[in-house]
């Protein structure tokens, strides 16, 4: 990073938000400057270790660099308010996966450098997205200042940045999405059905974790076509259909999804060969 520390202003410092300006204030990357989140300013200082918290746009100072790490529903909006306050033009990023920067045309018209960064990571808990960003994909679009001192700024704190097509964006996020937000919901429904059977409540955090860790190490290791098992990969048509008829009996929505999802094992288990490309050590 430049010698001169970069005064950077959090506009929504929520699980995101926090993660990265702590890292970036222990890492002296950024003078953490002004923070803005509603209800919870105060409380995000005290985990960034930096910064002061505010209460409105208005209280917002001059910063080289802004985040803003708002829900996407608030992003363009949280721009709009700050074009309103007349800062001098400086560097703007959001967070968002799905979103580009040019959500943040507002300021962009006004002279800003712009550009959007995805870390792609569970940011389920702060804390322990601190210890576990280290080699996160961050997929980078916008213009080429904004670019080259973001790229710069993630890469401080262990990101691994990648080009990011904006028009590509909504799939990349879609990816995102069935590669871990998904995942939640399926162990939900694993657990409700273990809960429904006579299996003990103590085991159910076990073969959570034993099914979990060990088909997440398969798909890594071995790829996702590779790593496939269970009756659609077999082809055991018989059991697909008699587990589809007692699930329909218990809950039918999810009936559906398991229809859904053993015709694509189905097609998955007759593909070839979809290992990921993983890294050769040096």
């Amino acid at each position: 990073m430049a010698e001169v520390s970069r005064a950077l202003n959090i506009v929504g410092c929520g699980r995101v938000g926090r993660t990265l300006a702590r890292l970036w204030h222990e890492s002296a990357c950024f003078e953490i400057g002004d923070v803005l989140s509603p209800r919870s300013a105060a409380a995000a200082v005290d985990f960034i270790g930096g910064g002061r918290a505010v209460d409105s746009m208005q209280g917002l100072r001059t910063a080289d660099v802004w985040m803003i790490a708002t829900p996407d529903a608030a992003i363009e909006a949280a721009a709009c308010e700050i074009a309103l306050q007349n800062h001098a033009p400086a560097t703007v990023f959001h967070c968002s996966g799905f979103h580009s920067s040019t959500l943040l045309r507002a300021l962009i018209d006004r002279g800003w450098h712009a550009a959007s960064v995805h870390p792609a990571m569970s940011f389920a808990d702060p804390a322990s997205a601190l210890a576990q960003f280290a080699g996160t994909p961050c997929g980078i679009e916008g213009d080429a200042a904004a670019e080259v001192l973001l790229r710069q700024a993630f890469e401080e704190i262990g990101a691994r940045c990648f080009d990011l097509s904006p028009q590509q964006k909504p799939l990349y996020h879609a990816a995102a999405v069935f590669s871990s937000n998904f995942v939640p919901v399926l162990q939900a429904i694993a657990i409700e059905l273990w809960r429904s059977t006579e299996v003990p409540a103590s085991l159910h955090a076990d073969l959570t974790q034993a099914l979990l860790e060990k088909a997440a190490r398969n798909v890594v290791c071995m790829g996702p076509a590779n790593a496939l098992t269970g009756p659609a990969a077999r082809g055991d048509q018989a059991v697909v259909r008699e587990q589809f008829a007692a699930l329909e009996a218990w809950n039918p929505s999810i009936a559906a999804a398991y229809r859904q999802l053993s015709e694509l094992a189905s097609q998955l288990a007759k593909q070839g060969d979809l290992k990921p490309q993983v890294p050769q050590s040096s």
